[in-house]
């Protein structure tokens, strides 16, 4: 196929969509002027496969989750925003996907599930409009899952006073389970699995059984996890991963 067969709005489309190359370089800009240069396109080109995408990112604690812009506060410099993290440079070398990167999956990006700026972790941004409807609707029941560090020592019993909030209806606070998945006398690790999104919730439960934090890292999100994404780095949602 030749790029002169198409309209000019289909030329644009094939070549934002990284199907053309000049002298074998993948050109994404369709301001690209071509003399005398080697044009071609990929013989699988197809404008059914500009398809919207959905990037999961492993959010570095310190940093905002990229949901609404950051208000600065007087005398204080605002967090850097996760936005600023997606870009082809911090993409996971190993993402099962083997999806090329191309400089239209960073544009009309939503982010709707919220993350402390304390915490580290998974963070969604997607141009799937399916995808933002689902986690908007479900953002009351869908689970989530943290992997919480907290100083010294936590036997199962020191998890007690969590268990009396969550039963207080005073309190009317969603539905939690906690563990305790390893323990030393320096550090112990708990999981927290949470019905809906409610930042601040593990920090005031952890506050109820005088349990100090050390770290925070939401590892799952509905059925996606985090698995072995690198701290500030991203990769594509596979087309059979659901949340």
């Amino acid at each position: 196929m030749a790029l002169k067969d198409c309209s000019r709005k289909e030329a644009e489309q094939y070549i934002e969509g990284g199907w053309v190359r000049v002298n074998g370089v993948v050109v994404e800009e369709p301001a690209h002027r071509a003399n005398r240069e080697s044009v071609t396109v990929d013989a699988d080109a197809s404008l059914l496969n500009l398809t919207s995408v959905t990037l999961l990112l492993n959010k570095p604690a310190g940093y905002s989750d990229g949901t609404e812009e950051v208000e600065p506060v007087r005398g204080r410099k605002p967090p850097p925003d996760a936005r600023s993290l997606l870009n082809a440079q911090t993409h996971w070398a190993h993402d099962p996907t083997e999806t090329p990167v191309l400089k239209r999956h960073f544009n009309h990006l939503e982010a709707d599930i919220e993350l402390e700026n304390g915490a580290s972790g998974l963070v969604v941004f997607t141009q799937d409009w399916r995808t933002t409807r689902k986690l908007t609707e479900d953002m009351g029941t869908m689970e989530h899952e943290f992997l919480v560090e907290v100083k010294g020592e936590v036997a199962p019993e020191a998890l007690k006073p969590i268990g009396y909030a969550l039963k207080d209806e005073r309190l009317d606070l969603p539905s939690v389970k906690v563990s305790v998945s390893s323990s030393t006398p320096e550090m112990s690790r708990l999981r927290f699995a949470i019905k809906g999104s409610h930042p601040g919730l593990v920090a005031y439960l952890c506050a109820e059984a005088k349990l100090e934090i050390l770290a925070m890292r939401r590892i799952r999100l509905g059925r996606v996890t985090i698995a072995d994404l690198p701290v500030g780095q991203w990769r594509f949602l596979a087309g059979y991963e659901k949340f």
